[in-house]
């Protein structure tokens, strides 16, 4: 058993069963940060990097991980000890496996232990891109209205603290907090990725470097669009305050800094203990966390970056200039649909996303009577796409064995899901007068879910960052088939449309009755399945 580490890597190309990195790691120079580093960053924004690395190019472009939460605490240890290497193992549906040693992340900053190590490298001006997975609650925004969330704790936290390490010092030698518009505030440092982005802007601003380019690779509508959104709210409302003193920063950035949109798109399950057992197994690397994923991988990236960019395109990578139709058609395809058999999946007993691509009744109601009626009409025309074989091709993917993707992961933080991808697909449908039966279903299926039980009295741990308050609402369900409904921030004004709320209370009821097997029969009768 080979331990990974640098020292190891030609060991472990001359087996000849895994590829390794072909550049010298100490040629690697950071010039992005990343906020989220977790599975599906690694096995793929860092991936395009690292065959560019491979390819002799862009060897000043490797990337620095932040962590800010505490579960992040595992990432530092598994990436520091390791040098930032990783195994990535890609798997085919014919069981064809692509094993390779990842090497573009070349430091891992766990934000507690030092924030200013992390702002000194925010600020460095060899960074030139920062880049974000941070998942759809990372925004910090209501859904349903779209406004950014100053009371969420962190943020609050933020939104009261001088970040400026002078005046940290200053006040904590004094034992106050110093004088004048920040009297009122705390000095210390950020807690959030708000609070890292604006300092690290404001510092470069002062010292009269050019600023980064903010790349956010999240699955949202616009996710440039809507990280500018939220990061300008956070900073209009210190400048409000006065901690940014005589020089507000809201417009500046808005001024200098860009924001592309993107599409990314690759299945990237959980790493289970299993998977660090078939890498030791197979290919005698002990590996503290390696990634495991499908084969299939996109990316379509606006082209806008004033600083300058890896060259993606040689990778792979589509340039475009308007992201927004590959972005709705993933959105509103795949996450919705991923949305559409995880929770009627785990009502009718199984484990994995292939077991509930496959099922005979869940199967056509995911590619007809969601995809096809539903969620087809809310996506506009796409460059390049034929959509009726992009939505066999996410049949075929879904039902992929090799992977093992969890139910539990696909249906875990509804709250931030439901809202963001399926919602304006209703809302979108109802307004034009179309059929929403199969979305209402969804919902109702979610709603189900939230009861914490199945049908045979089975357990489930509701994974959500408002656990709670959509478990609270649903175990009213017998008093008030609509309570789930009645949440505006996650659903708007829903309840309201009789259009909706009638096949949601008829699925409900189901639901909790005759069960999702009995439903689905009633709902994909006369509809022949799709194979793929």
């Amino acid at each position: 058993m080979t331990a990974l580490t640098p020292a190891a890597l030609p060991e472990i190309a001359a087996r000849g069963t895994v590829a390794v990195p072909e550049y010298p790691l100490q040629e690697r120079q950071i010039g992005i940060v990343h906020f989220g580093v977790g599975g599906f960053h690694r096995a793929h924004q860092a991936m395009y990097l690292d065959a560019l690395m491979n390819a002799g190019r862009d060897r000043d472009w490797a990337i620095c991980g932040v962590g800010l939460l505490p579960g992040d605490a595992r990432m530092r240890d598994a990436l520091t000890a390791q040098d930032g290497l990783y195994t990535l193992v890609t798997k085919a549906p014919d069981g064809t496996r692509d094993p390779r040693v990842i090497g573009s992340i070349a430091k891992y900053l766990f934000a507690p232990d030092d924030p200013e190590a992390v702002l000194a490298q925010l600020t460095d001006p060899a960074v030139r891109i920062v880049s974000l997975t941070v998942t759809e609650g990372g925004y910090n925004y209501n859904p349903s209205t779209g406004q950014f969330q100053y009371e969420t704790e962190s943020v609050a936290a933020d939104l009261a603290t001088r970040f400026d390490l002078e005046g940290a010092v200053a006040a904590g030698s004094a034992g106050e907090n110093t004088g004048g518009a920040n009297s009122a505030h705390r000095s210390g440092h950020p807690r959030t990725m708000f609070g890292y982005v604006v300092e690290a802007l404001r510092r470069r601003r002062e010292a009269g470097a050019a600023p980064f380019t903010v790349m956010s690779c999240d699955n949202v509508r616009g996710n440039g669009d809507l990280a500018k959104r939220m990061i300008l709210a956070f900073t209009r409302r210190r400048d409000e305050d006065g901690l940014h003193g005589d020089a507000p920063l809201a417009d500046w950035i808005e001024a200098q800094v860009a924001f592309p949109n993107c599409m990314v798109d690759r299945i990237t399950p959980v790493t289970a203990p299993e998977d660090i057992e078939m890498v030791a197994a197979e290919y005698g690397i002990d590996d503290a966390w390696p990634v495991v994923s499908e084969d299939f991988v996109q990316w379509v990236l606006e082209d806008d970056f004033p600083s300058g960019r890896p060259a993606y395109e040689e990778v792979g990578v589509q340039m475009v200039e308007d992201v927004e139709p590959y972005e709705l058609m993933k959105l509103r395809l795949l996450n919705c649909s991923h949305q559409a058999i995880a929770y009627f999946g785990l009502l009718l007993g199984h484990t994995y996303a292939d077991e509930a691509a496959l099922d005979e009744q869940l199967a056509p109601f995911t590619r007809v009577l969601y995809m096809d009626h539903e969620g087809t009409p809310a996506v506009p025309e796409v460059p390049g796409i034929d959509l009726t074989a992009y939505k066999d091709e996410l049949m075929a993917r879904f039902a992929n064995r090799e992977v093992k993707d969890t139910l539990a992961r696909l249906a875990a933080e509804s709250s931030d899901r439901i809202p963001t991808w399926l919602v304006p697909v209703i809302q979108e449908n109802l307004a034009a007068g179309r059929d929403v039966s199969a979305s209402a279903a969804i919902v109702a299926s979610w709603a189900r879910y939230a009861e914490g039980a199945g049908e045979n009295g089975e357990q489930w741990p509701v994974a959500d960052r408002l656990r709670e308050r959509v478990m609270a609402a649903a175990a009213r369900h017998d008093e008030d088939l609509l309570a789930f409904l009645r949440d505006e921030e996650l659903f708007g004004d829903l309840v309201q449309h009789e259009a909706f709320t009638t096949p949601y209370l008829h699925a409900l009821e189901t639901l909790r009755g005759p069960g999702a097997r009995a439903l689905l029969e009633e709902l994909v009768a006369g509809v022949p399945p799709r194979r793929g």
